[in-house]
């Protein structure tokens, strides 16, 4: 009988408080049963040799959507979850977690998206829950335990009809005051979209009277919603959480005033998670490409990008997520003010920091591993059985080739976006496996067919404040 199901041979594994270590990693009904010598004398179902690899934790992405074509409130079909799930594979991502939204209290639905999502995934999943109406509110505690879902989200843009795209009311700051109240009693964490949206109507319909067919591009988008818009909503949720005794995730960080804010509060004791995206550390509103780069919250300037490099450097910034929308392009059209804001980057999440980061910044693999699997887990509630390698916890690994240059084509895109911000750029390094609970879902670089459906839900329970 052999001691283990699988033993992965001779890479360099990130070892959480060790760094790259030389090792063998031997898996047993889906967990990490052992942390091997090189060559260690062993018997396995499976042996894989990795050799010239990195064996990184699987990637957890905290901050995507997941719906049907152009919704992205919820999956309808297995097929939804199969092909952005697919993106996560390739990408190394063995755990998502998207924002499940809708009007209705999710007791009526949750069982169902779960069902249809499990259908499908190739990857680990769990979701957030929108948080809108007040039946919704009532029930945050039962979605906190019953569900394992204690990251509740909320729109603080949603007032004067501004939610009515996304078939979501009106709130205020009073909704989100209770919010944080039921976070804070329950074992929850609050995960606001932070904009002021009184003052972005007034700037934008300046700029709109100005530029009414919007070809101001992606500088007019960012001058609409600009950088203070964001700030100030980031202290105003940071200091009503802290009010409360509520921890706070801040999501999609685009900006030094954004990142600034929170980290005021922090420092005042405040329990705050600060999230970036890539998108945000890669592009600009200098970015040829005009308006497929609309995203909400907007594109900044170079030195913002400088600041959250720097930030994730010194350690100010906890996570990199994707704020994967999987909408396609053709709703990028008429104009700045007409196109869907959004974006895909699930199977890019890794190899932009890998390149971007490591390759080019010297921003060490241990700290890309703590960005995108340590620290999520830690904050999402999942540490207790994902986000580093280490005895007893899932065997989620994500296997790259640190010196294999490849250029990001549209017909690689898997998402079913099918396109990418990044088509035509070259990248230093490439996932070449990547591994869920000990079983491949991508190996040498392709998807495993029958891994469709082997993808669970995880539910999350809180465990700590903000590592900072």
């Amino acid at each position: 009988m052999s001691d283990f199901d699988l033993v992965i041979r001779g890479g360099d594994a990130i070892l959480p408080g060790t760094g790259r270590t030389t090792c063998d990693i031997a898996v047993k009904d889906g967990k990490i049963a052992a942390i091997l010598a090189p060559g260690a004398a062993v018997q396995a179902a499976e042996t894989v040799d990795v050799h010239g690899c990195v064996v990184m934790p699987g990637a957890i992405d905290a901050h995507i959507h997941l719906g049907h074509g152009k919704d992205i409130s919820r999956p309808r079909v297995p097929a939804d979850a199969d092909r952005e799930t697919a993106a996560a594979a390739t990408g190394g991502v063995t755990c998502f977690i998207a924002y499940l939204m809708s009007s209705e209290p999710f007791e009526t639905i949750a069982d169902e998206v779960i069902a249809v999502t499990e259908a499908g995934a190739r990857v680990d999943f769990g979701y957030h829950f929108i948080i809108s109406t007040e039946a919704q509110l009532a029930q945050t505690p039962a979605y906190i335990t019953d569900y394992g879902a204690p990251s509740l989200k909320i729109f603080m843009n949603n007032r004067g009809g501004e939610g009515a795209r996304l078939g979501l009311p009106d709130i205020d700051d009073g909704f989100l005051f209770r919010l944080c109240e039921q976070a804070a009693a329950h074992g929850g964490m609050v995960c606001p979209h932070p904009e002021t949206i009184e003052i972005a109507w007034v700037l934008r319909d300046r700029l709109m009277a100005a530029d009414p067919e919007g070809r101001g591009g992606l500088a007019a988008w960012d001058a609409s919603r600009p950088d203070f818009v964001e700030a100030d909503a980031v202290q105003r949720a940071a200091f009503i959480a802290h009010q409360t005794g509520a921890p706070l995730y801040v999501v999609h960080t685009t900006s030094a005033a954004a990142l600034e804010a929170a980290l005021r509060h922090r420092n005042l004791g405040a329990d705050v998670w600060i999230e970036t995206c890539p998108h945000y550390l890669t592009h600009d509103v200098t970015w040829s490409g005009g308006d497929i780069g609309k995203i909400n919250p907007p594109l900044r300037s170079p030195a913002d990008r400088e600041r959250l490099w720097e930030g994730l450097a010194s350690g100010e910034i906890d996570t990199v997520a994707s704020d994967h929308v999987h909408r396609d392009a053709s709703g990028k059209t008429g104009g700045i003010w007409a196109a869907s804001p959004g974006c895909p980057g699930l199977e890019t999440l890794l190899p932009v920091l890998l390149t971007e980061g490591h390759h080019k910044r010297g921003l060490p693999l241990e700290r890309i591993a703590e960005l995108t699997a340590e620290y999520p887990a830690r904050a999402m509630g999942l540490s207790h059985v994902k986000g580093a390698i280490a005895l007893g916890l899932d065997a989620d690994f994500a296997i790259v080739d640190l010196n294999a240059p490849w250029t990001l084509g549209r017909d690689d895109v898997v998402s079913s976006a099918g396109y990418s911000i990044y088509e035509g750029w070259r990248f230093e390094a490439r996932v070449v496996h990547t591994v869920l609970r000990g079983r491949f879902v991508l190996r040498d670089g392709a998807l495993v067919e029958n891994a469709v459906g082997t993808g669970r839900y995880q539910r999350r329970r809180l465990a700590r404040t903000a590592q900072n």
